[in-house]
């Protein structure tokens, strides 16, 4: 049965934490590791700037300044221009949607498309929306004119493929989209439960169709290449091997984003450039004057161009919360997401299945810490065992790998409370245990003192005055030589048995027992000033319980059976006699010789209950005695007198 409730009792224990171990998972990926991912991406992966052979021009507060937004597109047409006639740039990146035309500067617009037209190295952006065409019609034969455009070679070998959530996608003005020669995504959800941008949609798509990110398809298209293929957990750019680790979710096929270090005095990772400043540049060469930025800056590079400005008077902002910054602008973004692919910069995650087995081990490893080892020991290592696996976290980081960082030091949190917990209870029901059963070798009240004073445990003790019996069975010699063992052992068993509660019913406490014989003291451990009053009437009350006995054992064919009591009152030594390793709590002195002997003397006068004239001096006034006059004890110079108690007066039993 105490197997079974021990059993039950780990069982229960277990499956609490194991729910609390869900909880505190489900909550830490929800809440807690998302913003620990933004702190060791900050820390420890974003340790370097974004290579220079990608730079940003921005529309900032400068550019703004200059020119009031909203711009012409006659001024983007100069910063295309001035990058593809004077620049010999690689590939531009265009960060911007163009969904309608501007009918007050129709001219400008019209210079824009002609820029547009003749630059074959420009992909511009599009963006996939959750709302359906507000013409269903329209919109189907727009997205098929769109697909035959821009589509790209894409082999799906997905065995999951979830819905798209898109329904639609902006619509370019006919001019623009008969201009345009290359597209890709802009957008940007935010996988992150906090509302952080950590990953790209590399590939989303629209019933059925796919459609490259603009970082991917400046890729592609750097590669010469139209073809991709999308596996359940990867990208494979065909030509070039490239893969990339990739997950599918309603948003598309997504990655992890690499992110690089913040330039000084910046909010870019990539080198940046004011737009005004390319603007200016171009109409200085245009008029045979000396540019702002020297054309050699764009010599052979990759530049994306985006609208960043925050003047107070005219907000023009296209940022992102990220592990780097609260606003991330969205073109240094995109330009992150195209020097990952080129540079092969791509962000690992662990698994499901890998992030479990860590907290597996981690929960392993600290329950079995905590077993072996004792309290101070065990957390000193499980404090290094932490401080262990952050720095292991911090590696895979700065290694582009991210791992759980607060979950698995959560659990072992838990772990170590739940551990301790269990192992303090269990120890606790150990050592009620042990006290039940060193209890039964000493008395219970022995017992209590010595776990009150735990702490102070030693040799030594008091002097104190006490009255001591001594109970012996009369004829025990004889009596065990006529029986086995086993039948003087269940008498004895069943004696003591009976007389125990007696002598704990007046505050006695059972010292030892010496083969048939019982020792009890009253007065200490437990204090009680009529000591000698009770133990008189402990006597006579065993007494009578040994009658009772005697009849039931002669009933069942056993021997007659008599005790024989001797008690003495005075001052003796109560404490711990012993050595430093194996202490004893006895009382020792010429009183408890005296008790021995008195009871030995029952014997002599063929009696059954003697005390001395000092007990005798407590219990005048309610015993009924018969006076034994100088009586001479063993190592007493001088005779003296004892006792035999007779009856107790009826008002006192």
């Amino acid at each position: 049965m105490k197997k079974f409730k021990s059993k039950a009792f780990f069982i229960y224990s277990l499956i609490f934490y194991l729910i609390l171990a869900c909880v505190l998972i489900l909550v830490s990926w929800q809440i807690f590791e998302p913003n620990a991912y933004n702190f060791m991406v900050k820390t420890f992966s974003a340790r370097e700037y974004a290579p220079d052979n990608v730079v940003v021009v921005v529309i900032d507060d400068k550019s703004v300044a200059k020119h009031r937004w909203p711009w012409k597109r006659n001024l983007y047409a100069k910063i295309f221009e001035y990058l593809d006639k004077y620049c010999n740039t690689k590939l531009i990146g265009f960060d911007a949607i163009v969904a309608s035309l501007d009918s007050e500067n129709p001219q400008a617009d019209q210079t824009f498309f002609n820029t547009v037209k003749k630059i074959n190295n420009l992909v511009v952006g599009f963006s996939m929306i959750d709302d359906k065409f507000p013409d269903i019609n329209t919109g189907d034969i727009y997205s098929q004119k769109f697909y035959n455009k821009f589509k790209i070679d894409i082999k799906d070998n997905r065995k999951i493929i979830y819905p798209s959530k898109y329904q639609s996608f902006s619509m370019y003005p006919d001019e623009y989209f008969n201009a345009v020669k290359y597209v890709g995504s802009v957008n940007s959800s935010r996988a992150s439960s906090n509302g952080y941008l950590v990953i790209s949609d590399q590939v989303i798509s629209l019933d059925g169709k796919y459609y490259p990110s603009l970082a991917l398809r400046m890729y592609l298209l750097l590669n010469k290449t139209n073809k991709l293929t999308l596996n359940d957990n990867s990208i494979v750019i065909d030509k070039t091997g490239l893969t990339i680790p990739s997950f599918t979710t309603y948003n598309g096929i997504q990655n992890y984003i690499k992110f690089y270090k913040i330039r000084k005095n910046t909010s870019y990772s990539h080198k940046k450039y004011s737009a005004i400043d390319l603007i200016d540049s171009f109409e200085n060469l245009e008029s045979g004057k000396a540019p702002i930025i020297d054309p050699a800056e764009f010599e052979n590079k990759i530049v994306f161009v985006g609208a960043n400005a925050k003047a107070a008077a005219i907000k023009v902002i296209d940022a992102l919360p990220t592990p780097m910054l609260p606003e991330h602008p969205g073109v240094d973004i995109q330009a992150t997401n195209l020097n990952n692919l080129l540079n092969n910069h791509i962000m690992g995650m662990s698994s499901f299945g890998f992030d479990l087995l860590v907290i597996l081990f981690i929960s392993a490893i600290t329950f079995i810490i905590i077993s072996r080892l004792s309290f101070f020991k065990s957390i000193f290592l499980l404090v290094m065992v932490a401080i262990l696996y952050f720095i292991i976290a911090a590696l895979c980081y700065r290694n582009d790998f991210a791992i759980n960082v607060v979950t698995p030091l959560g659990i072992q949190l838990i772990t170590m409370i739940f551990a301790y917990s269990y192992r303090f209870i269990l120890e606790g029901k150990n050592k009620e245990k042990i006290k039940q059963a060193m209890g039964k070798y000493l008395s219970q009240d022995i017992m209590k003192n010595v776990v009150k004073n735990i702490d102070d445990i030693k040799l030594g003790g008091k002097r104190a005055n006490v009255t001591v019996l001594f109970a012996d069975i009369r004829g025990f010699t004889s009596m065990s030589e006529k029986m086995t063992a086993e039948e003087v052992s269940k008498i004895l068993n069943e004696y003591f048995t009976e007389i125990e509660p007696i002598i704990t019913k007046y505050n006695g406490v059972i010292n030892k027992f010496i083969g048939d014989a019982v020792m009890a003291i009253f007065g200490e451990p437990i204090q009680d000033l009529n000591h000698p009053i009770n133990a008189v009437k402990c006597a006579y009350e065993m007494l009578k319980k040994v009658d009772e006995l005697r009849d039931k054992w002669l009933f069942e064919g056993k021997p007659k059976i008599e005790i024989g009591i001797g008690i003495n009152t005075g001052d003796a030594f109560v404490g711990n006699i012993g050595s430093e390793k194996r202490l004893e709590y006895t009382v020792i002195g010429d009183t408890v010789n005296l008790a021995s002997r008195i009871e030995s003397y029952n014997k002599v006068y063929r009696t059954n209950f003697l005390i001395s004239s000092s007990t005798y001096s407590y219990v005048s006034n309610i015993a009924d005695v018969i006076k034994i006059s100088e009586v001479t004890i063993r190592g007493k110079a001088k005779k003296m007198d004892i006792y035999e108690v007779l009856r107790l007066s009826q008002t006192e039993q």
